[in-house]
């Protein structure tokens, strides 16, 4: 552990949630889907942006209420970081969120950013936010002049009308204040463990896409929608989240049982709500097996699901190479056949089922009403867990907590972080329950339109207290162009 005096982390988190909801037990009405299914393994609502939100508006949302309810002095902040696979401007980054931030500032009479801020936009996928709040407090921990930094995760998830992907959509953002001796939650930079490898197909957004015929053919317009394989994603999701896992153990002295026992919290990228378990699940036997003292343990699990004991541990040792599968024009095999059998065994065990509601318990309820967030989704999750523990009175200082980013096939970031003494104070103004207040659920007709951008039929929707698109710019002459370009208001 580490002293606070020594350390960076976030002080502060705001959350912004469009009012915008589509009930899933509605939409599987509309879609003869399964209620029961869909409720376990996705949840019961998402949020979709409307008509006048994008992924800028949203961010600079949720930034000014950053600002606003905690009393941030903007003089005070030098680094400006976007995460986010959902941008619309392949030349900016977030100084499309500072130009709104700082119009508004200035109409309250305070002072707007320092000229000399950083405003980097970071994208790989999902992982995009924690790469930009790792970014962040580096920058916190190293600025000379001790500074803070504001990051903000936002995303725009989207999947085609009848894909397999269509109930997982989502939309909202998630800013955090980082610096030295935190009030909120420390970051333990130098126990921080990452995996990459590169995966090819794997959950991917090729601009070239929109030129193919047949692609988003049930839709009239220009669309975000990913290409993707849900087997191969999920194969490469296990062992990205686990590399990076179980490097950050390999530092440590303690068994990788015994370091799982003892977090005290698990926050873990969940494009649904099953997968958090999934991923417990498999770390726990893949934990077991790396720590000789408890196989009489796993081996008890084995024989339940008549597993051989000796092919799990074969299977600590597999590195599967995914994408040489496809190089290969083959459909990539489970790579962890034993582990993946006992994992799904042990999810069904009382002990397991208590083990995870501890860790993966805090703050998970109110995500199911949201859906996938994409780089906004592990921060949410963060959010509502810290501030359901202070509401319930839960005592996390100096508990391990640890958060793992994920994005496409292709990378996984472990971040291991700890609640400083007070962080209750700054819990109490996160707001991600207020966030969800005030829902407008979309009838069927509602959503087609909105999802097909055509014009929503009897939408009563009336933007307050957030960032809007106000017009977009039309001019392409030759000494002025500003075609396509976004103009933004703030609506009270």
């Amino acid at each position: 552990m580490f002293e606070h005096e020594e350390t960076v982390g976030i002080s502060a988190m705001s959350c912004y949630l469009p009012r915008l909801r589509v009930d899933l037990r509605q939409w599987c009405e509309w879609t003869s889907h399964d209620w029961d299914k869909v409720s376990a393994v996705t949840g019961r609502a998402f949020r979709m942006a409307g008509p006048d939100e994008d992924v800028y508006t949203m961010a600079a949302t949720a930034v000014l209420r950053l600002i606003l309810d905690n009393g941030v002095d903007p003089c005070r902040i030098g680094f400006l970081a976007l995460g986010t696979e959902s941008s619309t401007d392949n030349a900016l980054g977030a100084v499309t969120v500072r130009g709104m931030i700082d119009r508004e500032l200035r109409r309250r009479g305070m002072p707007s950013l320092p000229r000399d801020v950083e405003v980097p936009e970071y994208k790989h996928a999902c992982l995009g936010g924690m790469y930009a709040l790792q970014g962040a407090a580096r920058f916190a921990a190293l600025d000379r002049n001790g500074r803070q930094a504001v990051v903000v995760a936002s995303d725009i998830a989207e999947y085609e009308r009848g894909s397999s992907g269509e109930q997982t959509q989502g939309a909202g953002a998630v800013a955090m204040l980082v610096e030295r001796s935190p009030a909120l939650l420390a970051i333990d930079l130098g126990r921080a463990a990452g995996a990459s490898a590169y995966r090819g197909p794997d959950f991917r957004k090729p601009a070239a896409r929109h030129r193919v015929d047949g692609y988003a053919a049930g839709t009239q317009r220009l669309s975000d929608f990913p290409v993707f394989s849900g087997r191969y994603s999920a194969a490469a999701y296990l062992d990205a989240v686990t590399s990076a896992v179980e490097t950050l153990w390999a530092a440590d002295t303690a068994t990788p049982a015994d370091q799982l026992d003892g977090i005290q919290g698990l926050f873990i990228h969940r494009p649904y709500r099953k997968l958090p378990q999934q991923a417990l699940s498999f770390l726990r036997v893949r934990a077991l097996a790396a720590s000789p003292a408890r196989h009489r343990e796993l081996e008890q699990l084995c024989q339940g699901c008549d597993i051989g004991l000796d092919d799990v541990l074969a299977e600590l040792r597999v590195e599967p190479d995914l994408f040489g599968y496809v190089l290969a024009g083959q459909q990539a095999p489970d790579p962890w056949p034993a582990t993946a059998a006992v994992s799904s065994h042990l999810r069904g065990q009382p002990a397991f089922r208590a083990f995870a509601q501890r860790v993966l318990g805090s703050g998970a309820d109110p995500l199911v009403e949201v859906g996938n967030l994409y780089s906004a989704s592990l921060p949410a999750w963060l959010a509502a867990g810290i501030e359901e523990a202070a509401l319930r009175g839960v005592e996390l200082a100096g508990a391990p907590l640890l958060a793992v980013g994920y994005g496409s096939g292709d990378a996984a970031l472990a971040l291991p972080v700890t609640a400083v003494e007070g962080w209750q104070a700054a819990a109490a103004r996160i707001g991600f329950r207020h966030a969800l207040d005030n829902p407008v659920d979309l009838d069927r007709e509602q959503y087609e339109a909105l999802h097909d951008r055509r014009e929503v039929p009897g939408l009563a929707l009336h933007p307050w207290e957030q960032f809007t698109v106000d017009r977009t710019g039309t001019e392409y002459g030759r000494d002025f162009q500003d075609l396509a370009v976004d103009y933004y208001a703030y609506e009270y």
